[in-house]
């Protein structure tokens, strides 16, 4: 069978209407986390959340990787970008989020911060070579996903003996932020959509600590409708015989061992460090520094940025949805001072975004 026809079978409507009678003949009441933005998004796209029954609870998670990097993580791009001879080299969705005072946008705006948007981090190659007399600087943001882009980039630098491109690198790693949300004693979680564009670089023993440590089930899904309820019903199969593990619903793309040559391009660039995620604090060995064959590439070698304490707006409350404590329609700046066309904070900035997701997609006002 073709790829396309194989996909085709995961947006089959017939087979989603199936799927989703017998997740709802189910009484079980349960609170599930999808960890990745995309889920969320999909999740309201495709018509999930608004078909399942309301005993089943679904939380969206710290999956969007522009909502989980810090203020003060904003602050020093900031500063780095109003740097002289600096160009900052960032994606799309960053330039918006809010720091303590601006984001990067307004400072591009107020003080000249200079910001260039990216869509690959290869075009910072290309930058540096043609501004020689310019620092460029990755603001290195995103997952396990879009790691080994910005290790590559990095390794043609070196082979190049590129010496005018640098990073500043605020990468996350999904696994050790879910082992920090079962261990807190104030959310509840009963099971987890697991991310399937993460999974295909980690793969599936990442992740077995769920089951193992905490008796949790957890599932790597897909991203159509199909995929989408098949990992809900393993999920409430699995809650129902009391027997969790991590299943892969996304087979057709995740492995168990996962994509191998990419994570050894990340940790050949790269290794583990302690950082702080919005909303959840300074979680040990979560993201990523240079290590010490690349450390030329360290930003903090050549620009000494110094900032003043950041600090949250506190009427803000991305952390706690982050976190699945809160849902949106809990703030009261939500579709209110906070908007995607004047964001408060990072969930509402990202397309990725629980608050960006409630609102394109109709649950602006509580009813």
């Amino acid at each position: 069978m073709k790829r396309t026809q194989v996909i085709e079978q995961f947006k089959d409507s017939k087979i989603a209407r199936r799927l989703l009678d017998r997740i709802n003949r189910s009484k079980q009441k349960v609170s599930l986390m999808e960890v990745c933005g995309t889920h969320t998004v999909q999740i309201f796209k495709t018509g999930v959340r608004a078909g399942i029954n309301s005993n089943i609870k679904l939380l969206s998670g710290p999956g969007c990787p522009v909502c989980v990097t810090s203020v003060g993580d904003v602050d020093k791009a900031i500063a780095i970008a109003s740097s002289k001879d600096v160009i900052l080299c960032c994606f799309g969705d960053m330039i918006k989020v809010p720091g303590t005072s601006e984001s990067l946008d307004l400072a591009k705006g107020k003080s000249g911060a200079n910001v260039k948007i990216m869509y690959s981090p290869i075009e910072a190659l290309g930058l540096a070579k043609q501004f020689p007399n310019k620092k460029i600087v990755l603001f290195g943001v995103g997952f396990e996903t879009t790691i080994p882009a910005f290790a590559s980039v990095l390794v043609r630098a070196k082979q190049q003996n590129i010496k005018n491109l640098f990073i500043f690198p605020v990468f996350k790693l999904i696994p050790p932020a879910i082992s920090v949300l079962l261990e807190s004693k104030f959310i509840n979680i009963d099971g987890f959509i697991l991310p399937g564009h993460v999974s295909t670089i980690i793969g599936q023993k990442q992740y077995q600590f769920i089951a193992e440590e905490f008796g949790k089930p957890a599932v790597i899904t897909g991203f159509e409708v199909v995929d989408i309820l098949e990992g809900i019903l393993f999920l409430l199969e699995m809650i129902e015989r009391k027997q969790p593990d991590i299943r892969i619903e996304y087979g057709r793309s995740v492995s168990p061992q996962g994509n191998t040559l990419a994570m050894q391009t990340i940790f050949n660039v790269f290794e583990k460090a302690d950082v702080e995620w919005r909303g959840l604090g300074t979680i040990k060995q979560s993201g990523l520094k240079l290590n010490h064959k690349f450390s030329e590439f360290d930003v903090d070698r050549v620009l000494e940025i110094k900032i003043k304490l950041s600090k949250e707006n506190p009427k803000c409350i991305c952390g706690n949805v982050i976190k699945g404590i809160n849902q949106p329609l809990d703030c009261k700046l939500y579709a209110k001072e906070c908007s995607p066309e004047h964001p408060v904070g990072p969930c509402m900035v990202s397309s990725e975004g629980t608050c960006s997701a409630f609102y394109k997609y109709g649950e602006q006002h509580d009813s």
